[in-house]
């Protein structure tokens, strides 16, 4: 039952596939619909010659970990990608005629933008979030994944969702809403992934056999519920017909904004803060082999900050056609998350209590510490940004780019990149990570490269917010805008360099990861931190 329903669904796809081949609206379909029917063909033959219409027996007294695996190198190999290209918009930035090419639109800016947001989110993040919640959920439950095929169903489905909206993007096929670009038959493949991941997550919850459910799977869960509805909501959206790949939204004008921002910044808030702490509830006690700080605290922190976090979102449309009603209740319930936000950070940074000497013996956890820094960092940074006296210097400014940068960069590849190491090591059963002065290399080059990034997006962005409000003896404004854009020139610059210095480091990782993986150590680094070593052999298998 479990194969046939995967390859009924699978073969309806397939079906639709044709016929948006046979009678495509415009050429972007016809791609799309030729990607698809190659995708789900291959997937049907792949299921076939593997388990046949009969079901596979799953060994319910071992872990699923092969699509952990397969998840870690997904998050790395999505993860380069998202900042190769970041790296070259942020180049297109600060140089315009370096990557044009007039008779090739896919390179223009307004196409790798949304490529590079969606790679780095939902590529690089969603990737990460799905196998580390594999992973924790069958560990603190003691219980294999519960649906036999339909994890792996998740895992291929959620990356075909990635290669349909990168490619969308690259044809011209948007929506053109912030975070949310993917076109209708993207969302709509992207909800029924989304289906059997909750199912999936749910069902190991319910045949787990410790009693108490561990406080990483609660934010899990609620990532998962919440980008659900999130998700639905604001794509809601009628086709123009169902051979194209264009459609109406059913929201409009202010609806249409809060709708949107209410999803943006829950997106942030459930999608790149919930189901990363998920991450860090697991994986810094778990490596630094101490206890959570203060368990009551932990939950105080989910349920606080999955309340407040919800009604944040307005603070993004001040000085908007939006009721300042609306605003004000979207700044204050901004401002309020500051102390749930450092709740959780504080937590997290006291979990090494009695342990601070692996800060400097082990650099995967001092990745993850200073994640948690980050994250301490840009959740006050946040609050005082959507008090609406700030906001009318920051908003439509760089300063909103290193904001949002301290904590794509800072926090959620610091933990990413830490959750990495520890499941190479892991789940291949390795003694240590092949090297630990690559991982030191790893850290400090990156570092180096988050802080000339975001500085450099702070100074440039109250620069222009000073600028764009000069005026000067007569009333009129004291600076042009092209002035403002010639006077950031020295600090995109500047982001390029750290963003290629993130990439360096990430590919670094990358060489590690892989020569841990094969089982080679580097004999020339002896014992060094052998401390990680003892969790590769956590749960019998």
């Amino acid at each position: 039952m479990d194969v046939f329903l995967q390859l009924a669904i699978l073969v309806g796809c397939a079906f639709y596939a044709v016929i948006a081949v046979a009678q495509a609206g415009d050429s972007g379909m016809a791609i799309h619909g030729w990607f698809f029917l190659i995708l789900f063909v291959a997937w049907i033959v792949g299921i076939c010659m593997r388990y046949g219409f009969g079901a596979p027996v799953w060994d319910q007294t071992r872990y699923e970990d092969g699509i952990i695996k397969w998840g870690v190198f997904a998050t790395a190999f999505w993860g380069v990608a998202g900042f190769l290209v970041g790296l070259v918009i942020a180049l297109q930035l600060a140089f315009p005629n370096l990557f044009y090419f007039e008779q090739f639109g896919w390179t223009n800016f307004g196409r790798l933008r949304p490529l590079h947001t969606s790679a780095v989110i939902f590529a690089f993040g969603g990737n990460a979030l799905i196998a580390t919640s594999f992973y924790v959920v069958q560990r603190t439950t003691r219980a294999r994944l519960a649906g036999g095929l339909w994890p792996w169903f998740v895992f291929w489905g959620f990356n075909l969702f990635i290669v349909i909206a990168a490619t969308g993007y690259l044809l011209g096929i948007t929506q053109s809403k912030e975070y949310a670009e993917p076109e209708w038959y993207a969302d709509l493949w992207l909800t029924i992934v989304w289906v059997v991941y909750l199912l999936v997550f749910l069902g190991t919850l319910w045949k787990r056999k410790e009693r108490h459910i561990y406080v990483a799977n609660w934010f899990y869960l609620a990532f998962i519920v919440t980008i659900a509805m999130l998700h639905i909501v604001n794509n809601l959206a009628i086709p123009v017909s169902f051979t194209s790949s264009t459609s109406v939204i059913v929201w409009a004008g202010v609806q249409d904004a809060l709708t949107q921002w209410w999803y943006g910044h829950n997106a942030v808030g459930f999608f790149l803060t919930a189901g990363f702490l998920g991450i860090m509830y697991y994986f810094i006690p778990k490596r630094a082999e101490r206890p959570v700080y203060s368990y009551r605290l932990s939950i105080v922190h989910f349920w606080t900050l999955i309340f407040i976090y919800i009604w944040a979102g307005p603070h993004h449309l001040h000085y908007t056609a939006l009721p300042e009603w609306a605003q004000t209740l979207g700044m204050v319930f901004s401002v309020m998350l500051w102390m749930p936000s450092w709740g959780g950070m504080i937590n997290g940074l006291m979990t090494l209590s009695g342990a601070w000497d692996k800060l400097r013996t082990d650099p995967v956890i001092r990745m993850m510490v200073v994640s948690v820094a980050f994250y301490g960092m840009s959740t006050f940074e946040g609050p005082v940004m959507s008090v609406r006296a700030v906001n009318s210097l920051s908003h439509y400014t760089d300063w909103t780019i290193g904001h949002v940068h301290s904590g794509a960069l800072g926090w959620v590849g610091y933990i990413s990149f830490g959750a990495l190491y520890c499941l190479t090591q892991w789940l291949w059963k390795r003694r240590r990570l092949y090297s630990y002065a690559l991982v030191e290399w790893h850290f400090w080059i990156s570092t180096l490269g988050i802080l000339l990034y975001i500085t450099s997006m702070w100074v440039s962005g109250i620069m222009q917010g000073l600028m764009w409000r000069a005026y000067n003896e007569f009333g009129f404004l004291e600076y042009s805008f092209v002035e403002s854009v010639e006077a950031t020139h020295p600090y995109y610059v500047i982001r390029a360099i750290g963003g290629g210095m993130f990439l360096i480091g990430a590919l670094i990782m990358c060489y590690n990861l892989w020569r841990t993986a094969r089982g080679d150590l580097r004999a020339a680094e002896g014992d060094v931190a052998e401390a990680d070593a003892r969790p590769a052999a956590a749960p019998a298998e």
